[in-house]
């Protein structure tokens, strides 16, 4: 692989996709195809100088084709989800996302030129039974089997993960897998109701600020437990996870775990403010607990995820006030 091959990367108007497109961008690679479903307006992010490609359905399977046209690495981060009140209403839509990764799969295997393959799968690839409680045990990469994946997204994960293994084992095409353990940081979904925990309660502190109602609406009892990883992290993790000999599904995730209760507490010390909370426990919440074992990417890459939560989110926070101060003034922003 040279800073003159192509790569391709699916998803790119997206959150982790757009900030990948920027990470190879900045590294020198020249011929960068951006592709995804939105109208360009609509992505997070465009980078100067790559061939970004908008309007672009992957369910569709000539259309993978097309893109997967002369590449030598292809990054499949497209897929129809969002934050657990997203995934939880939409387990239809999620699952046709495995309609992307198979015609994205096909037409890698087909190009003749594609040297490695990149699936973002998920930590909703779990078994839900081994995360019932809040101090559940960080889960480790076998646990996805017994299978019992979240319902909806998880399935497809799992699924699209499976197919994966089989275009390596019965056609040689080389494909690496992480599964994402609930990526935040700037340039990602913060309102409309596909935004995760971070982003959603950056918002609300900062609108409880602008309003002065002086309440936060937290979904669940707020002990729920997840460990959240920074987008610089991610990055530098698909780049190493992409680039390494190992052919098994690999954490990519913090393990630096925090109730929603302590996530919010430390958002109201960003933002210098103490708000009284009310707790929704119809809202969506997702699993009771989960945290990432990073026992084997550090034994295999010699690295783990390092960027501390309150780092992260002091960064998350100024840019999502920025966005909300841009959108009160009636400047563009990303939603």
């Amino acid at each position: 692989m040279t800073k003159n091959d192509r790569i391709v990367i699916a998803g790119a108007g997206g959150f982790i996709a757009g900030a990948l497109t920027r990470y190879f961008k900045q590294r020198g690679f020249t011929k960068l195809r951006a592709v995804d479903i939105k109208p360009i307006d609509q992505w997070y992010q465009v980078v100067e100088g790559v061939e970004s490609i908008p309007e672009c359905d992957l369910k569709v399977k000539e259309n993978c084709y097309r893109v997967c046209d002369g590449a030598a690495e292809v990054y499949n981060l497209a897929a129809d989800m969002g934050g657990m009140g997203f995934i939880e209403h939409n387990k239809a839509a999620c699952m046709l996302s495995v309609l992307i990764n198979t015609h994205m799969l096909m037409a890698a295997k087909d190009a003749g030129t594609v040297q490695r393959y990149f699936y973002s799968s998920s930590a909703c690839a779990y078994n839900t039974q081994k995360q019932q409680d809040t101090h559940s045990t960080a889960l480790r990469e076998e646990d996805a089997y017994p299978a019992m994946a979240e319902d909806g997204y998880g399935w497809e994960k799992l699924f699209s993960e499976r197919m994966c293994r089989h275009f390596m084992e019965d056609y040689g095409l080389v494909t690496r897998v992480a599964r994402f353990h609930n990526v935040y940081g700037p340039h990602g979904t913060w309102d409309g109701g596909r935004e995760k925990a971070p982003a959603a309660i950056c918002r609300k502190v900062i609108q409880a600020k602008d309003t002065g109602v002086m309440k936060i609406a937290i979904w669940g009892d707020g002990h729920q437990t997840r460990s959240f990883m920074y987008i610089d992290d991610c990055l530098h993790g698909i780049d190493m996870i992409m680039h390494s000999d190992i052919c098994e599904p690999l954490n990519l995730g913090s393990a630096e775990l925090v109730s929603i209760n302590d996530l919010v507490s430390i958002i109201e010390e960003i933002g210098g403010v103490k708000l009284a909370r009310s707790y929704d426990l119809d809202a969506p919440k997702g699993v009771r607990g989960r945290n990432s074992d990073n026992t084997k990417i550090k034994k295999l890459l010699g690295w783990e995820p390092n960027i501390s939560l309150r780092e992260g989110l002091q960064k998350t926070y100024a840019w999502i006030l920025q966005q909300y101060t841009d959108r009160k003034a009636g400047k563009k922003t990303v939603s």
